[in-house]
């Protein structure tokens, strides 16, 4: 019967009776669409689930492609699914998904396994298109920095956008830079610039005639001045990070450290980066 099924076919064929269905060994995860009770269901499972059995022939698209291409914790299972059908297609109402009528291009979308799904470009910029502008760029980083996309794509894949969100969808594409070690990282970058600082250099390699000293977050090389997120990652590399902070300070490098409580005081957080780059120049 395949990982998954519809129960009226099997009941028909003969296979499983009414009360076996209902019974513990299968689990219902659309109506008359069943599959084994022991496999482990996540939103990636019921996207390929629904694109094959609630709207056969169907794109996969938005947030659901975005979980099929690797950003698996966009959306969890009690998220709907998102699906595409051509503008006159049956559109079926069916809990836990969602099914839009809109014209897609064929270059949008590509063939994985049994079903269709929007390329990572279409994907993200659907969605960047309909988020707050922040976390538009925070989205378009992350695909960058996992390797879901590259810039270049994303950007030329924006250049030929239309129809709604597509605006919205450039604006991000424009402001993002696909450097960002995480979102936060992103959300700070933003925050800088658009408080009016000179933009600062994004995973800066800092060296001293040559020897390497260490790489930072973002960096004002002609000020010396380093400004760095301090996440998990510095709190399980404690002594390392010490040696690298010594090591620029050493250098004749001011380090400024951002946590997440910083992100949330913009005004605090920008008067300090601003008072020490004033200070380097005195």
């Amino acid at each position: 019967m395949g990982r998954w099924f519809r129960g009226s076919d099997v009941v028909a064929r003969g296979l499983l009776t009414a009360g076996e269905l209902r019974g513990p060994a299968w689990r219902r995860v659309f109506p008359d669409v069943y599959i084994d009770a022991d496999c482990e269901v996540d939103h990636a499972l019921l996207a390929r689930i629904a694109a094959t059995t609630v709207a056969p022939g169907a794109v996969v698209t938005g947030v659901s492609a975005a979980v099929l291409w690797g950003l698996t914790d966009l959306a969890g299972v009690d998220d709907p699914v998102e699906l595409t059908v051509a503008p006159g297609a049956r559109r079926p109402a069916c809990p836990g998904v969602v099914v839009r009528r809109r014209p897609l291009s064929s270059a949008s979308s590509v063939r994985r396994g049994q079903v269709l799904v929007a390329t990572p470009e279409a994907a993200a910029l659907e969605l960047a298109g309909r988020l707050d502008p922040v976390e538009a760029v925070v989205l378009l980083d992350r695909c960058v920095a996992e390797r879901v996309s590259t810039l270049t794509a994303l950007r030329h894949a924006a250049a030929e956008l239309v129809g709604r969100g597509c605006r919205r969808a450039r604006a991000a594409v424009d402001r993002a830079d696909g450097l960002a070690g995480s979102p936060q990282e992103t959300r700070l970058r933003l925050l800088v610039v658009e408080a009016g600082l000179p933009p600062p250099v994004a995973q800066f390699t800092v060296r001293v005639e040559g020897r390497f000293v260490a790489r930072v977050d973002f960096a004002w090389p002609d000020h010396r001045v380093a400004l760095e997120y301090e996440g998990a990652w510095h709190t399980t590399q404690i002594a390392a990070d010490r040696r690298r902070i010594e090591a620029l300070q050493a250098a004749g490098w001011r380090v400024l450290f951002v946590t997440a409580a910083d992100l949330h005081h913009p005004h605090t957080l920008i008067a300090r980066i601003r008072a020490a780059l004033a200070s380097s120049d005195s």
